[in-house]
């Protein structure tokens, strides 16, 4: 029995790097990102379909999937609208209604295998629990937690809600297996030192944004895993003095070698958007440093030779991806899931 899988949302290809490496089948990703097409196609075996999931009905789906194959439908909606951020505009926000069009989907196609991914937040939320709901149903075994992703081996300090459902039998998500976590300096101290603003010769992605005057001098005065508090007082932002702004503190931060770096964003290009400062060199991370904390191979591309390179577009694809390990830990999940469920079957 072979898995065959859609991902759903599937951006530059994060999740279904993730299931390639546990084995699995990727047929097609789904996305309106037109932007996300090259990089996917170039570094997975998958088709690219651009499309928006609101229109997909199951004969779309069910014609993505090899005949034959055991089913897996994966859909990673965009998670503004369930994020602290977005929890105050998230009424008004179309992209609430993505998850009840990935949940009827999975009711109008019935795979065998189903996977979520999303922000913490989600939980909280009645649509959620109906899409849990639903799934028991339809006859779905379900498990769901939040992960603490450093737990699992990625060098960043990332929470995520993780799903996994099977109409084939009881399924659970594996436990942590790290009990160190990873950290910035086991993943990107080997790449060579870099100037702002240019790229190293053998890799164009690894280049960082470049800094004004005022933020090369704050970066100077930063100490590993420290902040802005640790400046001179005529560094320090007008914001920063305000009641407010004083409760802020992780903006303007180097990272730390020895730990894991903070949650990779699609702004972590920018000193000045979190502590995206890199540990011992006056810049923010590069690009290709951003690729390695989120777990992609060291060789993936995000945009053909002869473009040129947006640290904004590229930020977003690095961003919003699922984390390439994340994906493998639930493809490992799934593909043992299969060989157990072919174990007990031939045993009756």
């Amino acid at each position: 029995m072979t898995i065959s899988a859609v991902d759903l949302f599937c951006g530059a290809g994060g999740l279904t790097c993730g299931l390639e490496q546990a084995g699995i089948n990727v047929i097609s990703g789904v996305d309106l990102d037109t932007e996300c097409k090259w990089a996917y196609e170039e570094n997975t075996k998958a088709k690219f379909i651009e499309g928006d999931i609101g229109n997909l009905t199951a004969d779309d789906v069910n014609s993505f999937f090899t005949k034959g194959s055991v089913r897996l439908l994966a859909g990673c909606a965009p998670c503004q609208p369930f994020s602290s951020y977005g929890r105050t505009r998230q009424s008004a926000d179309d992209r609430w209604s993505l998850l009840n069009d990935f949940t009827r989907l999975v009711e109008s196609c019935t795979p065998e295998l189903v996977t979520m991914e999303n922000v913490p937040g989600l939980i909280e939320h009645s649509i959620f629990s109906e899409f849990v709901s639903s799934l028991k149903n339809k006859g779905y075994f379900v498990d769901f937690r939040v992960l603490k992703c450093e737990q699992y081996g990625l060098p960043q300090t990332r929470r995520r809600l993780i799903l996994i459902a099977s109409r084939l039998g009881e399924i659970k998500i594996p436990e942590p297996t790290h009990k160190k976590p990873n950290t910035v300096k086991n993943t990107i101290h080997q790449l060579p030192k870099i100037e702002l603003k240019k790229a190293h010769t053998s890799d164009r992605f690894h280049v960082s944004a470049g800094m004004s005057k005022l933020n090369i001098q704050r970066i100077k005065a930063s100490k590993q895993g420290g902040t802005w508090r640790d400046w001179p007082k005529e560094l320090v932002a007008d914001c920063h003095n305000s009641s407010t702004g004083k409760s802020y503190p992780s903006v303007y931060g180097r990272m730390s070698w020895d730990k894991p770096s903070p949650t990779i964003t699609t702004q972590c290009f920018g000193f000045g958007n979190g502590r995206f400062g890199h540990p011992e060199q006056n810049r923010a991370i590069s690009l290709r440093e951003a690729a390695l904390l989120q777990s992609f191979p060291d060789t993936w591309q995000f945009i053909p030779k002869d473009k040129s390179i947006k640290m904004t577009s590229v930020g977003r694809m690095i961003g919003n991806a699922v984390p390439p390990l994340l994906g493998k830990i639930i493809g490992d999940c799934f593909t043992q899931h299969i060989e157990n469920f072919q174990t007990n079957s031939k045993s009756f």
